[in-house]
């Protein structure tokens, strides 16, 4: 089924008619093509989404409705920090939007096995990224948690100029029974 009508089916208009879940190996391409389909996110090359679709699944996850894919989280427990997860991208895909898709991809990682120890999220953002900045206060304000900014990789230091500044967003600590209570 093709997504146009997959969002417009009657199913689509509850929430229940998404199905969240870890990305399988064969999801890769899947993955690049939604990523590719919203205008403004950076693409990562198609090996990139494959080996976060098999090495690193379970920090990541799929929103599908009627099997097409429809938003996608990656993210990662940097090895210094096992209590953080690192979201390196969101993407949902325009229709689907204002559904609550990017909180609960959010939320279906930090209840698995894998983000069990996990106490802190953190994230890179532009500061023009308004849509983002709002799901991660929304996040901090769910988990009850304090979120911090602050200048990571800068336009001339970091991108030559080609990129704007990135701010790593920082929250937590948060405990995991603000966690239960925000599902």
């Amino acid at each position: 089924m093709q997504l146009e009508t997959a969002l417009k089916s009657p199913k689509a208009r509850t929430a229940g008619a998404l199905r969240f879940r870890k990305p399988k190996k064969a999801d890769g391409a899947k993955v690049w093509n939604l990523i590719k389909s919203i205008e403004k996110l950076d693409d990562n090359s198609m090996y990139c989404n494959l080996l976060q679709c098999s090495h690193f699944a379970g920090t990541c996850a799929l929103a599908e409705l009627d099997g097409e894919p429809v938003g996608w989280i990656s993210g990662y427990r940097p090895p210094e920090s096992p209590d953080t997860l690192f979201v390196w991208q969101v993407a949902v895909h325009p229709d689907a939007r204002g559904r609550g898709v990017a909180k609960r991809l959010i939320r279906e990682l930090l209840q698995r096995p894998e983000c069990r120890q996990v106490r802190h999220i953190h994230s890179t953002i532009t500061r023009d990224n308004k849509a983002s900045w709002a799901l991660f206060r929304a996040i901090a304000d769910d988990l009850d948690a304090p979120m911090a900014d602050d200048a990571h990789f800068e336009r001339e230091t970091h991108f030559g100029g080609a990129h704007a500044t990135e701010h790593l967003v920082e929250i937590g600590p948060f405990d995991r029974i603000a966690l239960q209570s925000a599902a």
